[in-house]
């Protein structure tokens, strides 16, 4: 706790030592609450003054005449649209053409417009018609301008629509209570023929009876359309078959015209079932190699061992050269020096002919396992994943065959120098060319692989160019090895002997044989990244060897168990090529001619009877379901309504009094309109009462500044303390230095959560509890993106930034998190950022003690894991750390 302490101390002392340090902390600490006060100050009222928001309004209503019995007279509710508009400051109303609003909604000049059509008034006059028409105001808005705009505007142009309704039904409802008025006036001196009219429902009321017989008779009829309509059907399917039909016609008429072709098949049939036995010996061999894989992995594990035996005579080679360029450096014994060494290490130079044989094949292999993939590209649906995987392992092993070629012909090249006429000069110009080819096939499968990523099949002339490549390379390994053991291998022990009886006989030359060190010395790294090359690709090898091995036994398995029905399918087909196809022909021959001449006269038949089907039945159908629909919907519901009716006229006249009906029509007109424009009042009661949008945001933001300060103080700030004696441990460092941090990140909240109420004005129902959680969320904070930066360097600032981005969409800071996407809601509960605007909201509305309770409690967990991981993981990762640190810093950009 001392050494902590003494950090934290020396901290402080260092930063008033220097002005400008000083000055520098003190900006840091009231820098992030400018970033929090901008964005309150520009977000405190948005919607207080929209007066500037300009909507364009186009007024074309040529107003109606209304003539409908006592009522004549001339509307223009446009016109009165207009003079409410120059009344309403609410937004920014301009009065122009149709034309000058189009434009200016398109340009930006007006964020939205308005048209008033020129029969807006006429289709509200249709009120009093039968089919009454809704008038239709065009709205226009321009999207792209600003992301809040048209929601204000669409708000704007709702508040017309609702004005003018409004207007319309209070309106509407005075003249329908008017007419009610005069209508219980006119019932008093119509009840003689309402009188009239009751006798009339009292005598339909007799007749329901046979009314309902003649509809049982209509039901009757329709029960028996299914049947109808099944049995027509099947002739429209039919006719939907004749497609069909027609098509399976003329493969009978191509089945007639490749007989000939069927009957060369067969022919071929026969001449396999006579090749039955070969195919069964071929088959039994590939079981044979099953049963004998052992020997393949048997040889490929000498092989291996082989090669270890070879690197490591090769290895002691390249051990013992130092001490003969020791000698070769002191003159003295150096002949005798070299002598020995060449004769102790003669194993390494025996080994370079077998090695470089062995390197060349593995070449031809890989330029052979270019040309299979070849095959698979050229198919039309490749899976890309798949394909992509094998063609990077491809370019990897082409990449390492270069590299090999280079080695291999640089060996060449100094065992050349010493033989007579340089006979390997052709062996080192064929795998110079195979290494240009390699080369070919690497750039062209990287661009094979750029069109796979893009979704896209490569283009058939750069798969065959590939292949072509490949099978070139392949060609040409093939040549040097065909004449590798006869023409090859001597002339390189050849160039070895002559080279050993030039080092032995160096004595009288000392000058001489030192300038052949370095073709041994050469020669051994050349022969030891050859042995490694081959050692690498036999190990591999032997690692695919147990899925080759499965796919033999699967193919051998597949064999034995498929191979007597291949060789029955054989023979049945033989049998029916022999005994079947002969009788086929003539019925193939009959029917042929039967679509040729018959079929289109049938079908003609069929579309004749369909149409007259589908034009004339569905009429008759319509019919009858329509007079059905009226007994079995209408009908009842006509003799409920009949006998209601009666009853409701009997007891109407045994308890009601049609003067009093007359007595409510006659009602205050005004009353009643009003309360059909204004049928519900909402009664509001605001539960935790915030005045203003800024005051409502000031949660978000203060927090966010918070995490912000917090990220601005680690990169700024050194996080490693300087210990030139090394008396500090790794947690003395962290706490001493979280310390100074926290500090710092405590003035922060207070000067952001004061700034808040004193510069800004901002409401909050607790004051203290505020600044109080603002430090406290301070706090968790900086320790959460301290420790980040501690323990894991430039790592750790990226994690607090992408924190820091999924926790502005993630916490429900601006916008519910409910109408977020479902990643955002998951990760929800698990953001920092969510309990601390919780709590800071608490303090701005009013606390509630539980949500209090609960948002502590998850920010000390968030506080506590922060603490876990600094203990646990500074001490060792700050090595590794470290290490990182340097190396970014060489990059001369990353501090």
């Amino acid at each position: 706790m001392k050494r902590i302490l003494q950090i934290y101390k020396t901290d402080w002392i260092n930063i008033f030592k220097v002005p400008i340090a000083l000055f520098l902390i003190v900006g840091l600490m009231a820098l992030p609450s400018l970033y929090a006060w901008f964005n309150l100050k520009a977000s405190w009222d948005p919607y207080g003054d929209t007066s500037g928001i300009a909507i364009a309004v186009t007024n074309e209503d040529e107003g109606t005449h209304i003539q409908k019995g006592d009522i004549d007279k001339r509307i223009n509710v446009g016109n009165e649209i207009v003079d409410s508009l120059k009344k309403n400051k609410k937004l920014g109303w301009v009065f122009v053409s149709k034309e000058e609003a189009e434009r200016g909604v398109n340009h930006g000049d007006y964020y939205a417009s308005l048209l008033i059509p020129k029969d807006f008034s006429a289709k509200i006059a249709t009120i009093l018609e039968e089919n009454p028409q809704k008038p239709e105001i065009d709205y226009s808005v321009n999207e792209k301008i600003n992301a809040i705009a048209p929601k204000i505007t669409t708000t704007g142009a709702s508040g017309v629509v609702a004005q003018v309704s409004e207007n319309f039904v209070k309106t509407a409802s005075e003249a329908i209570f008017t007419i009610f008025n005069e209508v219980g006036i006119k019932l008093e001196q119509e009840l003689p023929t309402i009188r009239n009219i009751e006798n009339r429902i009292f005598e339909l009321e007799k007749r329901l009876p046979d009314i309902e017989q003649a509809g049982n008779k209509a039901l009757a009829f329709e029960k028996k359309l299914p049947e109808i309509r099944k049995q027509s059907e099947k002739v429209i399917e039919l006719e939907k078959k004749l497609p069909e039909i027609k098509k399976a016609a003329n493969h009978i008429l191509i089945l007639e015209e490749k007989l000939p072709k069927l009957k060369e098949v067969g022919d071929e049939i026969l001449v396999i079932q006579q090749k039955l036995p070969e195919i069964q010996k071929a088959a039994d061999r590939i079981v044979e190699i099953d049963q004998n894989f052992y020997k393949v992995e048997s040889t490929l594990n000498k092989a291996i061992e082989d090669a270890k035996k070879a690197a490591g005579i090769i290895s002691s080679a390249q051990q013992a050269l130092p001490k003969l360029e020791q000698i070769a450096k002191d003159g003295s014994d150096f002949a005798n020096g070299l002598n020995e060494f060449l004769q102790k290490n003669d194993g390494a130079f025996e080994s370079l002919a077998p090695i470089i044989k062995q390197n060349l094949l593995l070449l031809q292999q890989t330029a052979d396992a270019v040309t299979q993939i070849t095959e698979t590209l050229k198919q039309a649906n490749i899976d890309p994943k798949p394909t992509l995987e094998a063609l990077s392992f491809l370019q990897d092993r082409l990449s390492t065959g270069v590299k090999v070629i280079d080695r291999t012909t640089n060996l060449l090249t100094k065992l050349n120098k010493y033989i007579p006429n340089h006979p390997l000069d052709h062996t080192i110009t064929r795998l110079h060319a195979v290494k240009t080819n390699f080369e070919k096939q690497i750039s062209t499968i990287q661009a094979i692989k750029n069109t796979i990523e893009r979704g896209e099949q490569p283009a058939k002339t750069i798969v065959d160019n590939l292949n072509a490549l490949s099978k070139d390379a392949s060609d040409a390994l093939g040549g040097i090895l065909s004449r590798y053991d006869s023409e090859i291998v001597p002339n390189i022990n050849k160039a070895l002997d002559q080279l050993k009886r030039s080092a032995q006989n160096a004595s009288d030359v000392l000058q001489t044989a030192q300038n052949q060190l370095p073709d041994i010395k050469a020669i051994l790294n050349d022969a030891a990244f050859g042995i490694d090359f081959g050692q690498q690709e036999l190990i591999r090898l032997q690692g695919n060897l147990p899925e080759i091995r499965a796919h033999v036994h699967e193919v051998a398995q597949s064999i034995q168990e498929k191979m007597g029905r291949l060789t029955e399918g054989i023979n049945a087909a033989a049998s029916f090529v022999q005994n079947d196809l002969p009788k086929l022909e003539p019925k193939i021959h009959q029917a042929a001619n039967f679509v040729r001449q018959d079929l289109p006269r049938a079908e003609q038949e069929v579309h004749k009877v369909s149409n007259l089907i589908q034009t004339k039945l569905p009429e008759v159908e319509a019919a009858v379901h329509k007079v059905a629909n009226l007994v079995r919907q209408d009908l009842p519901a006509l003799e409920d309504s009949v006998r209601n009716a009666a009853d409701k006229i009997r007891e109407f006249e045994k308890t009601k009094n049609l003067g009093d009906i007359i007595e409510l029509l006659k009602n205050d007109i005004r009353k009643e309109s009003d309360f059909l424009a204004h049928p519900v009042l909402l009664k509001e009661n605001k539960k935790f009462p915030i005045p203003n949008y800024g005051s409502a945001m000031s949660p978000f933001y203060t927090t966010l500044c918070l995490w912000v300060g917090a990220i601005l103080l680690v990169s700024l700030l050194r996080l490693d303390v300087e210990d030139p004696k090394g008396i500090y441990k790794s947690n003395d460092i962290y706490f001493g230095r979280l310390l100074t941090f926290l500090t710092i990140g405590v003035f922060q909240a207070l000067i952001v959560t004061i700034g808040d109420m004193v510069v800004l004005g901002a409401y909050v129902a607790d004051k203290l509890w505020f600044v109080a959680f603002g430090v406290f969320t301070s706090i968790v904070f900086m320790t959460i993106v301290y420790t980040f930066v501690s323990v894991f360097g430039n790592m750790g600032k990226a994690l607090a930034i992408i924190m820091l981005v999924l926790q502005l969409s993630g916490s429900g800071g601006t916008f519910p998190i409910q109408v977020t996407p479902p990643f955002f809601q998951a990760i929800h509960p698990f953001l920092p950022f969510t309990y601390a605007i919780g709590l800071m909201r608490e303090a701005v509305g009013g606390m509630l003690y539980d949500i209090v309770i609960k948002d502590i409690v998850f920010l000390l967990l968030f506080l506590g894991a922060a603490l876990l991981l600094g203990v646990v993981l500074k001490e060792p990762l700050s090595k590794s750390t470290q290490r990182v640190t340097e190396k970014a810093k060489e990059s001369k950009i990353i501090h």
